[in-house]
């Protein structure tokens, strides 16, 4: 992908194989998958699975999620973007929905929601989407603070495999 992003602090660039040590320290973190389903990786091969499953996006979809980096000393904290979904959430399909994931040592500094603030631009601006779409598992505080200081509505709530998820909505305000 062509796409390179960037904020004050952020360099938000496509996902690579040489991304997985930095991704799977993340993602094998049991507080990072608290409010997804409790499942945090056990095997640098998931991580290995989810770039190619990502990059594979890129192809499909010419878009999907990249990774987080700090400008000042080049550290890859996470992912963040936009995602066209193809699968069922919420009896909805075929949307994209803006998402994120950091590393924990990285929280509450305000990176997740410069890199949404960015992606939102260039979702709205570039690439002309009428309606970017979010959810938010009801209980995770942090993540649903962050998908409303962008902007988002919470328009409904609904439960996925008995869990209660927060469900956002942003209509483009140009198109």
């Amino acid at each position: 992908m062509n796409i390179i992003l960037e904020t004050e602090r952020l360099i938000l660039r496509e996902m690579l194989p040489s991304d997985a040590e930095a991704l799977f320290e993340m993602d094998s973190n049991p507080n990072v998958h608290q409010y997804l389903w409790k499942k945090p990786l056990t095997s640098i091969d998931q991580v290995y699975k989810y770039i190619e499953m990502v990059r594979n996006q890129y192809l499909e979809n010419n878009i999907g999620r990249f990774v987080v980096v700090l400008k000042e000393s080049n550290e890859l904290i996470g992912w963040a973007g936009i995602k066209y979904n193809t699968e069922i959430v919420n009896n909805k399909i075929h949307f994209y929905d803006i998402g994120y994931r950091l590393n924990e040592k990285f929280w509450g500094k305000g990176y997740t929601s410069e890199a949404s603030f960015a992606w939102l631009d260039y979702g709205f601006n570039v690439m002309k989407i009428k309606v970017m779409e979010a959810a938010a598992h009801t209980g995770n505080i942090a993540s649903n603070r962050i998908l409303q200081k962008i902007g988002m509505r919470m328009t409904e709530q609904y439960l996925e495999e008995g869990v209660s998820w927060n469900w956002y909505e942003l209509k483009n305000p140009k198109v």
